[in-house]
Order: structure tokens, then sequence, then C-alpha cells
């Protein structure tokens, strides 16, 4: 009884063990996968710290379903799966339903869908421009891997509140919706979550246009996710799911985004 009971603790120890394994090989792959373009090592090591102080790469793989609202003026619904986005905009009682792979999808306005051709075409590009802003205020911290995007590392320096940080400059090629921006994000030395963000309109600019926070971080199952931020900028409302019916991407019908 007993040389059968230490086989079982022996072989659950051997399953989890690989098991362990097995998901740190995973989760190192990604990480890989993740930083492989980034030529500044310096900027790399730290870019991959901070995956991982976010939850991990396989948490930003796993999520599905992720609901917020902008600056308090649109509610966004993204199905990360397979790249669909739902926006709707109280302000001109607008709603968009648009495929982000291939730019086709739906718009309403009123409830109503009204366009049709090339006016829907030039309106569902509309919706994906507003997705792309909108979704960086959010997941900036995981588009640093995207093609197209410089990650240097600048050197230490202390946030406006006085967090010492390592700060990562961004910049663009032929990527996203105002390419010639740059960012400055200061990446906290301690809890390695990024804790604020310049902003450049003009890459060549020596002078940040706007400094934010980037704070008041919350766990969203796994991810840590800043919104609801210490000056009201940006994300609020964030809402992640497992699973949300097909009619959210594809219908007018009402969606709760609360």
């Amino acid at each position: 009884m007993k040389l059968k009971t230490t086989i079982l603790i022996i072989s659950t120890t051997l399953f989890f063990a690989c098991q362990s394994n097995t998901s740190n090989e995973k989760s190192t792959e990604l990480k890989v996968l993740y930083t492989k373009d980034i030529e500044d090592q310096k900027a790399a090591e730290l870019v991959s710290t901070m995956m991982d102080a976010m939850g991990g790469s396989k948490e930003w793989e796993g999520l599905k379903y992720v609901s917020w609202t902008f600056f308090g003026a649109r509610h966004l619904v993204w199905d990360k799966m397979n790249n669909r986005v739902r926006i709707e905009s109280p302000k001109d009682s607008s709603i968009y339903l648009v495929n982000l792979n291939d730019g086709t999808g739906k718009y309403a306005y009123n409830g109503q869908e009204t366009l049709k051709g090339e006016k829907l075409v030039e309106r569902l590009k509309r919706g994906k421009s507003i997705w792309i802003n909108d979704m960086y205020w959010l997941f900036m911290p995981f588009k640093l891997y995207d093609q197209g995007v410089t990650v240097k590392y600048l050197g230490s320096d202390t946030t406006l509140i006085g967090v010492k940080a390592d700060v990562l400059e961004l910049t663009f090629d032929q990527v996203g919706n105002t390419p010639e921006n740059k960012y400055e994000v200061f990446v906290d030395a301690e809890e390695h979550l990024i804790k604020q963000w310049r902003f450049f309109k003009e890459a060549k600019q020596d002078t940040a246009s706007r400094t934010w926070p980037w704070d008041n971080y919350k766990d969203h199952n796994g991810l840590m996710l800043s919104s609801e931020r210490t000056d009201s900028s940006g994300p609020s409302n964030v809402r992640v799911y497992d699973y949300l019916d097909d009619k959210v991407f594809t219908s007018f019908e009402p969606f709760s985004f609360y």
C-alpha cells in the first residue's frame, strides 16, 4: 500500500513538474518572439521584464474579449481572438461593427444602417482608426513589439511624482495612425510597470507636447491594466470576458458596457 502511494505521489509530482516546465518553455518562447526584433539589448530586457510584471505573454495571448470606455466619449469591445471590434459613440448615436482583418463590417446611425458602397467603406476605415487610437491608450505596453516600432533605452529618470524609472523611446516607421509621433515611456525601476508616458507630436521635437500618468493598475483575469487613471485620461470601465455572443460583433442589438 505504501509503495503504491509513493508511486502515485512521484507520478503526480512528475506530471506537474512537466506541466510547469512546458508552461515555462512556452512563456519563454513567447517572450523571445515578442522581443527578438528589438535591437537595443537593454530595451529588450526591460520590455521582457515589463511583460512579466503585466501578467506575462501567455496571459496576453490568452485574452479573448475586452471592453472599455475611452475618455468617457465612446465605448469599445474588442474580440481579440478574431480581431473584430464594436464601437459605440453616444455623442453622434453611431455604432461601428468592424472586422479589423479585412475592413468589412456594418455601420448604423440612430440604430439604422444608412450607408453602402464606398461611403460605408470610408466609415469602416474611420472605425478602424478609432480602434487603433483608443486601443493604444490601454494596450500600448503590449504593442512595443509590433513591426515598424523602434524601441531604444534612454537611461534613468524620475516621473513627475518622483518615481525612479528607466526610460524607453518609441518611434514608428509607417505603422499606426500617426507614425510621425514619438513617445517616451517611464518604467518603474522597482515594479517594472509603465507609470508615465510623454507624447511628442513630431519625433524631432526635444520637448514633449504632453505628459500623462499611466497608473492605477488593476488585475483583469491575470493581466495588469492601467485604467481609471489619476488624471482621468484615457480608458475607464475596463472589463474582460471569457465569452461573448457573436451577435455583439454582427448585430446592432444593445450591448451593456456597464
